[in-house]
């Protein structure tokens, strides 16, 4: 994320930030990289994706981590031999962040999260990490650069284009930029601009800092999915449902960039809230078996519960429904924006009969997601998460993905 209105510069969906004593220890580490503004402690660099190639300690294998409101979930990848094409997962795991410290993405004790951090810095030993942004707190917006645009003037550009789409003063936000084409009209490059407020960044950035942790990157949570659960070879736009305990974050990504969020406030602690008007008190352990083994399913020991489900269920369609609406109504590239799949994570997911209930209600197939096809085979490597479990670390093996696959 860039800083507007000041002399820092950003990259590529990464909000690369640092302590001026740490840039220099990567200066010296990798001289070939051209590091800027050392004297603001919150630097950051920037690049037109694909068509510049990034500073080298962008591209560190670094820990993936993806804080939520609830857990902070962390995985790691490493190449054993510089010619491999698969990657072995390292170090994984999760810890409950206690209620309060972080709600709807806002980091209310920053001291808190610090001290979960530090015992990911404890369990891992890491040096570098690469963090989950909320996408409760981010505005996108697509806009175009003319093509004879000088590289040195696209920050000024989209600075103006930034006060037109979102309601923060260029002065109190971060932003970034990719590049998904060109107009067919005018052949300028489209680009899909992120913007956060700088308070959400910067309390992210302390409490990792707090940590010592060397924060290498910020992202959205729907693009750091997207790395993991979209096939690297495939265009076209698809709908990334997140379905967690808390809330369902909706993305879309097309051609491996994401285009939209948004946030619906549907989440597995309705589920259970249901299930427990129609069974009574049960154990949160005893509602997730009968999520996972029925579900939604009308069988005549389940119905009750069923029915009970299928209202929340008829929710999300009608949610999914209107996002998907705006999106196929769009002007730009009406036919090849047209959502090809969705593709469902995060624990609540494991809803049985969700992924076949979507796909007949809203005639798009529907998937579960795999977490780790863009990391390794499964014929090669049987991981030791479940596959059950692996749809709650999907943001954070997206995250862990950055520096071994080419952006996004």
């Amino acid at each position: 994320m860039q800083k507007v209105r000041g002399k820092t510069k950003f990259a590529t969906e990464a909000y690369i930030s640092t302590s001026k004593e740490k840039i220099e220890v990567l200066t010296k580490k990798f001289p070939d990289s051209v590091v800027l503004s050392t004297s603001n402690p919150m630097a950051t660099l920037t690049t037109l994706q694909r068509l510049f190639p990034p500073p080298r300690y962008i591209s560190l294998p670094s820990i993936g981590v993806d804080i939520s409101d609830t857990s902070l979930k962390y995985v790691a990848f490493e190449r054993e031999h510089a010619h491999d094409t698969e990657l072995v997962l390292r170090q994984w795991g999760d810890i409950d962040i206690p209620s309060g410290v972080v709600e709807r993405g806002n980091v209310h004790d920053g001291k808190v999260l610090a001290n979960v951090l530090r015992e990911v810095k404890k369990r891992t030993n890491a040096e570098y990490v690469s963090v989950s942004l909320p996408e409760e707190r981010a505005y996108l917006f697509e806009t175009t650069i003319p093509r004879t645009t000088a590289r040195k003037d696209i920050h000024e550009l989209l600075e103006f284009r930034l006060e037109e789409n979102v309601p923060l003063s260029p002065r109190d936000a971060y932003f970034d930029f990719t590049i998904v084409g060109t107009d067919e009209e005018t052949n300028d490059f489209r680009a899909a601009v992120a913007v956060y407020a700088q308070d959400t960044i910067n309390n992210y950035y302390e409490a990792c800092v707090s940590a010592d942790l060397l924060p290498l990157s910020f992202e959205i949570e729907a693009q750091a999915i997207a790395r993991a659960v979209v096939p690297t070879v495939s265009e076209g736009a698809y709908m990334i449902v997140d379905f967690g305990k808390t809330r369902m974050g909706v993305g879309i990504v097309y051609h491996g960039a994401l285009m939209y969020t948004s946030t619906i406030d549907i989440a597995g602690a309705q589920l259970s809230a249901a299930m427990r008007q129609v069974l009574g008190d049960r154990t949160e352990s005893e509602l997730t078996e009968i999520k996972n083994t029925k579900g939604i399913a009308v069988s005549k020991e389940n119905e009750v519960v069923a029915k009970a489900l299928l209202e929340i269920a008829k929710a999300i369609v009608d949610e999914l429904s209107v996002r998907m609406h705006y999106w196929h109504t769009r002007k730009i590239d009406r036919g090849e924006r047209q959502i090809k799949k969705i593709i469902l994570c995060g624990g609540s997911s494991n809803l049985w009969g969700l992924p076949e209930y979507l796909a007949d209600t809203l005639g798009i197939p529907t998937e579960r997601a795999h977490v780790w096809q863009n990391a390794f085979s499964l014929e090669s490597f049987v991981p030791p998460i479940t596959r059950k479990y692996s749809y709650g670390y999907a943001t954070a093996v997206g995250l862990a993905l950055r520096g071994f696959t080419q952006l996004p």
